[in-house]
């Protein structure tokens, strides 16, 4: 048990013994820093509850728990309750986990089957920088989970049909000259991305041409010729044209093997793939069931609506007078299969928060259709990601890439490694190496370290910076502690009993609250606090470090404990850098 744990526990039990009453839940955090003592129990939320005032409830707690040999001192700071603890257990903490290369992630037996939706492509342009908060979030929320002892299945529905898929192969048919990624030398993603801001452009040409011979502009956006004949290609599509469906699979493969490229250098992957083009009839049986339940109704031209006004929302299309579905159509029916097929327990969506009332009406649904996993159903709802120049286009070809900010940042960690002159003397292979880990690392870690709900301006620059909250300053420090390691060149560290200084005890507390952090990380699908959580342990780690020697210390019995504090920060760094998909430099 670990000392946070431990007075958890004991403070619990002082309430039912002193005030009668049982507590299921109590906040106890580290102390400030302004203040002695190493936890501190907030007394403020236990007044109603006991009816007394705080100081005299922190007092009565504090006079309990001292007669214990665990509790050494308390004082009352107001509402708040600061214990200092026995050193050994800290002794005790460290011995346990110092060595314990898992720590924080192997918390053994799974307790319920998540899904993770993420990423969730149109295969009419390539992956971009929106993508990549996406892919991120779904990708390290689903290692959290993992880690806080969940089965998860990542999960991605790929959109490759619809109008906008054949304005892509529209453009290529009219202006491509069979042009392929082999002849071009161009990846399929962005060659087929390609075509799609050349329709646009055409499009809007079309569109000036029509206005100019005195059309509405409305009217001229309906009536210009290669709008029709997408719609055309469409049609054709969905009767099963054989030239159409030849043409669309052969680009969509090219999009795939792009699609598969960046996932692999973004180090993200899926368990399960889903095609919009397979799922986008289901939802009508479900949709009928409805009907039948009297939760939906049809109007008079056949169309299926559900009224959620009551609820203050809206009359909602489900489907078409021609029987054609919407997209809610095929999210009823997609879930519903998720739930079916795999007996999940939870399924999670991540898509930006322009989505919000989408979700919101696709879980009410389910909840008036009579689903019992209708409750299980989450949205994590992020903000959008914008540039120092402004906010991203497809159709006009204005969007960052993905493959492109990834070699961008690949660039900026080798221009700043070779300013810093942090990889003199190691070899090419070992130099590229870990200039992409840090790029990738620092382009992850500055859009996770952000809360999902939080729109951000992302600045390369600053994420590459190897000092302060940034992704390369928690790889460098992980790399110091492995270099400690390897100059003390011990096999095993000896742990003798001895009282810790302050800034030792600051550290093994914030080790120990690792598993927490995950378990909040993951009921608040929030990677953020793992991210946070990672660069105070590297702060605390790196005060300490600076200001006590540590292979010069001056008792050997301060060397181990201050070796064994470096191992389990290392650890921990390392692990929780993993849960965010960023890779630890063994040198840097």
């Amino acid at each position: 048990m670990n000392p946070k744990s431990l007075i958890k526990e004991r403070s619990i039990e002082a309430i039912r013994n002193l005030f009668g009453v049982e507590i299921p839940a109590i906040e106890i955090q580290a102390t400030k820093d302004e203040f002695e003592g190493d936890y501190t129990l907030v007394v403020f939320p236990l007044v109603k509850e006991l009816r007394q005032k705080p100081e005299e409830i922190a007092v009565k707690i504090g006079e309990y728990l001292t007669r214990q040999e665990e509790f050494t001192s308390f004082n009352v700071i107001k509402g708040f309750l600061n214990f200092t603890l026995d050193h050994r257990l800290f002794i005790r903490a460290l011995k346990t986990h110092y060595s314990d290369e898992d720590f924080g992630i192997n918390t053994g037996k799974n307790t319920k089957k998540i899904m993770v939706e993420y990423s969730s492509p149109n295969t009419n342009k390539p992956i971009h920088l929106g993508h990549v908060r996406n892919n991120l979030l779904g990708s390290s929320l689903s290692n959290i989970l993992k880690a806080a002892g969940n089965e998860v299945i990542k999960a991605q529905i790929i959109n490759d049909r619809g109008i906008h898929i054949c304005k892509s192969l529209l453009a290529w048919q009219k202006f491509g000259n069979g042009e392929t990624p082999e002849s071009s030398g161009m990846k399929g993603d962005h060659l087929v991305g390609k075509y799609y801001v050349i329709f646009d452009k055409e499009y809007q040409k079309e569109i000036a041409g029509l206005v100019s011979s005195g059309i509405d502009k409305e009217e001229a956006k309906k009536k210009a010729s290669i709008l029709m004949e997408a719609q055309e290609m469409l049609k054709k599509w969905e009767e099963g044209d054989t030239e159409v469906r030849r043409l669309w699979k052969e680009m969509n493969s090219w999009v795939y093997a792009g699609f598969e490229e960046t996932y692999k250098r973004l180090g993200v992957s899926f368990d399960v793939v889903q095609y919009e083009s397979n799922t986008y009839i289901l939802g009508k049986d479900v949709i009928e069931e409805g009907v039948k339940k009297g939760v939906l109704f049809k109007k008079e031209d056949g169309s299926v609506w559900a009224d959620l006004t009551a609820d203050g929302l809206d009359q909602k299309l489900l489907l078409r007078a021609d029987g054609t579905s919407v997209y809610m159509t095929q999210d009823l029916g997609t879930a519903v299969e998720r739930f079916t097929r795999f007996k999940l327990s939870e399924l999670i969506y991540t898509v930006g928060n322009e989505q919000d009332y989408h979700f919101q009406v696709l879980f009410l649904l389910l909840k008036k259709l009579g689903y019992s996993w209708a409750d299980k159903l989450y949205h994590l709802s992020y903000g959008m990601v914008d540039l120092p120049g402004g906010k991203m286009k497809s159709r006009e070809g204005t969007v960052v890439d993905a493959d492109d900010l990834m070699e961008e940042m690949n660039l900026k960690a080798i221009e700043k490694t070779k300013e810093l002159g942090k990889l003199d003397g190691y070899t090419e292979a070992e130099k590229q190496q870990i200039n992409e880990q840090i790029g990738q690392g620092a382009l992850k870690y500055f859009i996770l370290k952000v809360d999902p709900k939080k729109k951000i301006l992302f600045d390369p620059a600053e994420s590459i910076d190897f000092n302060g909250n940034t992704g390369p300053f928690i790889q460098y420090t992980y790399a110091r502690t492995r270099s400690l390691l390897r100059k003390a060149s011990q096999q095993i560290i000896e742990i003798t009993d001895r009282e810790l200084n302050k800034a030792e005890k600051k550290v093994i507390i914030l080790l120990a609250s690792f598993s927490e952090v995950i378990e909040k990380s993951a009921s608040g699908l929030n990677p953020a606090l793992v991210a946070n959580y990672v660069y105070d342990v590297v702060r605390e780690y790196n005060y300490f470090y600076q200001n006590y020697p540590i292979l010069k210390a001056e008792y050997e019995s301060e060397k181990q404990i201050r070796l064994a504090i470096t191992q389990w920060t290392g650890n921990v760094i390392k692990n929780a850098l993993k849960l965010l998909g960023i890779e630890a430099p063994e040198r840097m």
